[in-house]
């Protein structure tokens, strides 16, 4: 009979590495950089739109009078610009520093969202511009409409504030910046840091004699 060779009892077996997980960090972090900076680009565009329209009225007839997003409130673009900064930021830290740049990332799509929909109905801006117009303190206004260039805004700290939710979810698994750099400046520095200068090759006894050294010392 011929004896076979059982394995042993104690050897273990790991079982091989799921690409799920990579796939899964590599969704979220496409979709935190669309959403951030589709976000952000969509705040900065409403805010310099038209956000209201109304009328002054005045002895001599009628004022029209048009407020930006810029005068009725200027948080939401502040914030755009804040949430992009963190967006960018986010893969320049690790660990600590990158979680909170994702809180700072989320806030900010959150402020944009308050700061955007209380400017739906004001009309404080379009008074205070119907007041410079007519050069009275007390000037009122009629036929105020609003645009949906508010509402935009609202949509904009919306992907902002998803892009920060994700950041905070998935971001510990997402790759940094700087130290992929860092390994790639090392990899370059190395072979020229390890060549070290042979005096008997012939170039560098050609550069002693021009020094007005002897080579052959």
């Amino acid at each position: 009979m011929t004896a076979v060779d059982h394995p042993r009892t104690g050897a273990t077996v790991s079982p091989p590495t799921s690409p799920a997980k990579p796939a899964r960090s590599g969704r979220s972090l496409a979709l935190a950089l669309i959403f951030g900076a589709a976000g952000a680009a969509v705040v900065l565009l409403a805010s310099g739109r038209t956000w209201a329209r109304a009328t002054a009225v005045v002895a001599q007839g009628q004022l029209p009078q048009t407020a930006s997003g810029q005068d009725v409130t200027g948080v939401p673009g502040a914030l755009a610009i804040v949430g992009l900064a963190a967006l960018v930021a986010l893969f320049a830290v690790r660990g600590a520093g990158r979680t909170a740049v994702a809180a700072l990332l989320a806030l900010s799509g959150l402020g944009t969202v308050v700061g955007a929909y209380l400017g739906l109905s004001d009309t404080a801006a379009l008074r205070e511009k119907a007041a410079t117009a007519t050069g009275l303190s007390d000037a009122g206004v009629q036929d105020v409409s609003h645009t949906f260039w508010p509402w935009a805004a609202v949509v904009g700290g919306l992907l902002l504030l998803v892009a920060g939710v994700l950041a905070l979810l998935c971001g510990r698994h997402w790759p940094a910046m700087s130290g992929r750099y860092e390994r790639a400046g090392a990899a370059a520095r190395g072979p020229r840091s390890s060549a070290a200068a042979d005096p008997d090759r012939p170039e560098e006894m050609w550069k002693s004699l021009d020094r007005g050294e002897d080579p052959t010392r």
